[in-house]
């Protein structure tokens, strides 16, 4: 019994190594003028590919509906999108990885080990709480090596509000004993100016992957601004979350596809509705809170800490933990 289910376990991985392989005209339908205008929309793979709809691929690639039909049906065969077991599924988990945060207390709060690949992890407070100090900690322990909390990874930094600051990341490098231009070479910044500029990022961060870009961790510091200031008022309301909930959809399509960690911080109001306790709730509503895989609440705590409440997360118990910002970035001490 035990050899059957390792001889099926080895068949599975073999079909995905092989599918991993394939490239966008190895199906039927796809030639290289076909091809080379889904890559130009953001589809670089398989999985890409067999996720769309035929009027999708019609439109996109410019041929009928049959054609484009046939091609994605030959693209499901080609890849393993089945359903698995609950323990294949656990097998699949193994690969998941972790980024230090560089706090112990604050990595326990997320389940031990820091922020996880495959996920999206959100960070919201007021300002001056930790988001920002956070995002620049993560993108330097991205590329530590694996036995000290990193994935030997580069980060990417999509920036919103004029946060990002070399001489910042320059600094926490030094403190952990990292050749600090080395460092900065390893993050790759890009200032959005308005919300579709901060959506066609995405694609270009699959060309670099594509590229041979070890992209590891993707940060968007902040998520809502833009969204924000430009869908001003109620009226505008539906199409901001709509907007905003394919954007989401896109980063948690490009943590899957890639194993990297998809990292946000995002801006809060004060709810007039709350009479008694803490009036500050995230900007995104629902749509934001369901798309975020782990959900974390930053606040200002006594004598000069930071305190991180996990407000929701899919296998751990709300908690919360303290820690603080130093010259070597997040740490338990100050």
């Amino acid at each position: 019994m035990a050899k059957k289910e390792t001889e099926e376990e080895e068949k599975s991985d073999d079909v995905e190594a092989e599918a991993a392989e394939k490239k966008l005209t190895d199906v039927p339908g796809i030639g290289p003028g076909i091809a080379s205008k889904l890559e130009a929309a953001g589809v670089y793979d398989l999985m890409g590919l067999a996720v769309m709809s035929p009027p999708a691929l019609s439109e996109m690639a410019g041929v009928g509906e049959a054609v484009a039909r046939k091609a994605i049906q030959a693209a499901r065969s080609m890849m393993n999108l089945g359903f698995m077991s609950g323990d294949e599924f656990a097998k699949k988990r193994e690969n998941v990885v972790f980024i230090t945060t560089g706090s112990q207390s604050l990595n326990s709060l997320l389940g031990g080990k820091g922020v996880e690949t495959g996920s999206i992890t959100e960070a919201y407070g007021a300002f001056g709480s930790g988001k920002t100090q956070l995002a620049l900690t993560l993108a330097v322990n991205t590329q530590l090596p694996k036995d000290q909390g990193g994935i030997e990874g580069k980060s990417v930094y999509i920036d919103t509000e004029s946060t990002f600051r070399p001489e910042r990341i320059r600094q926490i490098a030094e403190a952990i004993g990292a050749n600090p231009e080395k460092v900065l070479k390893n993050i790759l910044v890009a200032r959005a100016f308005n919300s579709d500029h901060q959506i066609l990022l995405l694609d270009k961060i699959n060309e670099m992957i594509k590229d041979g870009e070890p992209i590891k961790l993707v940060i968007v510091d902040s998520l809502t601004a833009h969204f924000r200031a430009e869908f001003a008022g109620r009226g505008q309301l539906a199409d901001r979350q709509q907007k905003l909930n394919r954007y989401l959809h896109s980063l948690q399509k490009l943590a899957d596809q890639h194993n990297l960690a998809v990292f946000v911080t995002n801006q809060v109001m004060a709810n007039p509705a709350v009479m008694f306790g803490d009036p500050t709730t995230a900007i995104g509503g629902h749509i934001l809170g369901h798309a975020s895989t782990y959900r974390l609440y930053l606040r200002r705590g006594k004598g000069g800490s930071r305190v991180a409440k996990l407000i929701d997360s899919p296998n751990l118990p709300e908690n919360e933990c303290q820690f603080f910002l130093t010259t070597a970035g997040i740490r338990d001490e100050s």
